[in-house]
């Protein structure tokens, strides 16, 4: 009898905890309707692919910068098995079970991989994430772990997918101006901010 008694209890406990995070998980989703707003519409014709499809496993969209904030407008929260996939007009991840996300070309904002996102946490890289813009005005990122994270370069380094966000377009080591930090030598011929060579010179005494 006792036994029973505390299988009822942890069925009880169980089941309301499951009750709780339902209810929490909709309240969020009442909490971010109006900054959501409406998502994007799969165009009917989408292109040719211009990066390889991925498979793998869609873990979430999150509200931009936090990793953890989940969207829970609609089964835009839900994680799913599918494939991502890059064309011309814009990203689509195809998920199992689930509605189809579409990222329009010019909503994209920066492709990169991170170690955790939507809660899930992977190895160093181990996730590819996207970011990019709603209608609304919201940035959010799209997470997916691929079956295969050879792919993640070819993602990361395509021009097609970068945006003004992308590590791709922020000025290089390379491409900074080169800023003297030593003394001239007597003699020696200094650049100027003009663009005419001044000559260091002792001072007269």
């Amino acid at each position: 009898m006792d036994r029973v008694l505390l299988v009822i209890l942890f069925a009880a406990i169980w089941i309301s905890g499951v009750l709780l995070m339902y209810v929490g998980w909709r309240g969020r989703g009442r909490r971010q309707r109006e900054m959501v707003g409406e998502l994007p519409v799969v165009p009917e014709v989408r292109g040719e692919q211009t990066v390889p499809t991925a498979t793998g496993l869609y873990l979430g969209t999150t509200i931009a910068p936090n990793w953890q904030d989940r969207i829970a407008i609609g089964d835009i929260g839900y994680r799913a098995a599918g494939t991502v996939t890059a064309y011309p007009t814009g990203v689509a991840v195809d998920r199992d079970g689930a509605s189809t996300i579409w990222i329009p070309r010019p909503a994209l904002r920066a492709v990169r991989t991170e170690r955790g996102h939507a809660n899930k946490v992977m190895t160093k890289d181990g996730i590819l994430v996207i970011r990019w813009q709603l209608p609304s005005g919201l940035e959010v990122d799209t997470g997916f772990r691929a079956d295969n994270k050879s792919v993640y370069p070819t993602w990361v380094d395509s021009p097609d997918l970068q945006g003004p966000d992308s590590p791709a377009t922020e000025p290089r080591e390379t491409d900074l101006p080169t800023v003297r930090t030593d003394t001239p030598e007597l003699g020696e011929s200094v650049p100027s901010s003009n663009g005419v060579d001044s000559r260091q010179t002792k001072e007269n005494t």
